[in-house]
């Protein structure tokens, strides 16, 4: 049964054959941007051997956006495409209604499939914005998993025993302090193991949070008499706070549909200690030239702001042009570094604030501002920049005069601009 089940999905296979590769090629799939690889050696000898191999990367569509951290991994499966090897990106439509319990401390609340789905699409855009779609194959989970019955699943789950789930560090964290952990959290790993066996995964790829899902997907692979998928872990990527790993949810993150004047101010702000790591992970500067980066800095031959102007430079390059990174790092020059006030600041109405319900009169709260013109994503993340003393008002003719968390209610009028953080301003207009 069950092996009619797992052969879904034929081998497709690129144009591009793999050829031989060289080892200056070999050493930079298998060192930069890399945690670990079980098993190295293995996943090295089917690198050499000439046959294309089937790339796994899951996504659960919990959420529609991709930052980058999630660029990470991207990069090393485009760089693996460019050597002939085929990506198979799994839609988790199933997985994705639980959530994954990795790293979490507590169950997540359930999608609805038709909320699923409309992640998804939105994933999907960002996610080619990096690797190539015509040589990417995308499969929905729902494909084999919307045939399981109940015999299918009792089968699935008898081959797992629950004493092996909790010894993942998240679910042992949450049971020693008695805290709800979800029958349907100990199936997330089964079902994406299950999607290596639907695919007959070669390789897959996540990152080091990911280690005992991608394991699970090796060790059922074995039991189904398939060969053990190779599992390639990356790096998390800190984020612009420079001590937590990157998530939108602790507003650190650089998000890869970013403006090209926000993506650059974002990466200005990453810490001097993440500079290289950043490089490393985001970037096609070669390894030397980072060792000699780092021995300027080091030394103090060298100025953080020159290497991380580079940097901020050539990942909004990757996800715009050119000419929209040229003209991010001016506006950073003159209006972070330089003090200006920009010309083409972004403007609202007060009748565009009436709309939206936010408008008393002909005058705006200072928070209220903050939220109807998108310069924060919350009530709570509004409190935070007030409480940090990151936002200003400027009145037609005067100077930046600091706003307060007492002060969240200032009503500005029409000719006032906001100013919050470094980079960002709003003009209110009375049409």
């Amino acid at each position: 049964m069950w092996k009619t089940v797992a052969r879904f999905w034929p081998r497709v296979f690129s144009m591009t054959s793999p050829g031989k590769i060289s080892p200056e090629e070999l050493e930079s799939v298998v060192s930069r941007g890399v945690s670990e690889i079980i098993s190295k050696q293995e996943f090295i000898r089917l690198l050499q051997s000439g046959r294309q191999l089937r790339l796994k990367m899951g996504f659960d569509p919990s959420r529609p956006d991709i930052h980058l951290g999630h660029v990470v991994g991207l990069r090393k499966l485009r760089q693996l495409q460019e050597l002939g090897h085929q990506v198979v990106l799994i839609v988790g439509d199933w997985a994705a209604q639980i959530g994954d319990p990795s790293g979490q401390s507590a169950t997540r609340t359930m999608l609805s499939h038709e909320q699923v789905l409309e992640n998804a699409q939105s994933y999907l855009r960002q996610f080619f914005k990096v690797v190539d779609q015509a040589r990417a194959q995308v499969i929905y989970q729902s494909e084999w998993f919307g045939k399981f019955d109940l015999a299918k699943v009792i089968e699935l789950t008898g081959r797992f025993t629950v004493a092996q789930f909790l010894q993942r560090a998240d679910f042992a964290q949450r049971f020693a302090e008695q805290k709800p952990i979800a029958i349907t959290e100990l199936l997330y790993p089964l079902l994406q193991a299950y999607d290596s066996v639907a695919i007959e995964s070669d390789v897959e790829f996540g990152g080091t949070d990911q280690m005992f899902n991608l394991l699970v997907g090796r060790e059922l692979q074995g039991m189904m008499g398939q060969a053990p998928q190779q599992c390639f872990m990356m790096p998390i990527l800190v984020g612009t706070d420079g001590v937590q790993k990157m998530s939108k949810s602790l507003d650190n993150y650089v998000a890869v549909d970013e403006s090209p004047v926000d993506m650059y101010g974002k990466l200005m702000s990453v810490s001097d200690d993440q500079i290289l790591s950043y490089f490393e992970y985001l970037t096609d500067v070669p390894m030397v030239e980072l060792g000699e980066i780092a021995k300027d800095l080091a030394s103090g031959v060298l100025n953080p702001i020159e290497p991380k102007k580079r940097l901020s430079w050539d990942v909004t390059r990757q996800f715009h042009d050119v000419h929209a990174a040229d003209m991010a790092q001016a506006h950073f020059e003159r209006v972070v570094q330089g003090g200006d006030v920009p010309t083409d600041a972004p403007e609202i109405s007060v009748s565009e604030l009436k709309a939206k319900g936010v408008a008393v009169g002909n005058s705006v709260r200072v928070d209220d501002l903050i939220l109807a013109a998108g310069l924060a994503p919350s009530k709570a993340q509004v409190k935070r920049l007030l409480a940090q003393g990151a936002v200003e008002r400027m009145s037609q003719g005067g100077g930046p005069v600091p706003i307060t968390g007492s002060e969240a209610g200032y009503m500005l009028k029409p000719g006032d601009m906001l100013k919050v953080g470094k980079r960002r301003f709003v003009r209110v207009t009375d049409s």
